[in-house]
């Protein structure tokens, strides 16, 4: 009987340490994944330790050999991150996205000049736009579709006392573009309102 009460505690502090691992791993995903376009692409690597501060590291993949590693601390944990050719050139360009302490979705992205160095895509916050901030309080969702990058969120009444999005989402496609002085950019091209069922 003694030794059935023995193993019976050995085996529920064996199952209480492993729930307790789960959580932890649950509670701090480490982002690690490679993505390419045939040969070549990058490894994005983020341990997403805590919601205010962590190191991102982008590797580049294939590329020529003088091509340097990024990295940068941010403010958020990487939820995901996808591969396209986003300026129509040839060459893979990378998307991140970067959950931040308010839960609002935040964009990285980097374009691969022809396998040879990186630069960056900058992103537009959509609070500068009147017209489509508009009943925005996050809750984005993106998805690369070839090329094109499609953002959805819900959209909120202007009374802030209500906490319940609307039954409406809006959708907005962006197209990465040469804007001021040859930086890329993501450009909104068409956006439109439709039922959140």
């Amino acid at each position: 009987m003694k030794g059935k009460s023995n193993f019976m505690h050995k085996f529920l502090l064996f199952l209480s340490l492993l729930l307790s691992i789960g959580v932890m791993a649950q509670k701090n995903p480490k982002y690690d994944s490679t993505l390419k376009i045939g040969k070549v692409g990058y490894r994005v690597v983020c341990m997403n330790r805590s919601k205010e501060r962590n190191v991102l590291n982008v590797r580049p993949v294939g590329f020529k050999a003088e091509v340097r590693e990024v990295n940068l601390e941010l403010k958020g944990r990487v939820s995901g991150a996808e591969i396209d050719d986003l300026n129509n050139d040839g060459f893979p360009d990378l998307v991140i996205y970067i959950l931040d302490a308010s839960n609002k979705t935040v964009i990285f992205s980097i374009s691969s000049k022809e396998n040879e160095m990186l630069e960056p895509i900058f992103f537009p916050d959509i609070t500068n736009d009147m017209v489509m901030s508009k009943g925005y309080r996050g809750g984005d969702e993106y998805k690369l579709v070839e090329g094109v990058l499609f953002r959805k969120f819900p959209i909120y009444e202007a009374d802030t006392a209500i906490h319940e999005p609307t039954k409406k989402v809006r959708q907005i496609m962006y197209r990465v573009i040469k804007g001021d002085r040859g930086v890329l950019t993501f450009k909104s091209f068409k956006n439109f309102d439709l039922s959140a069922d």
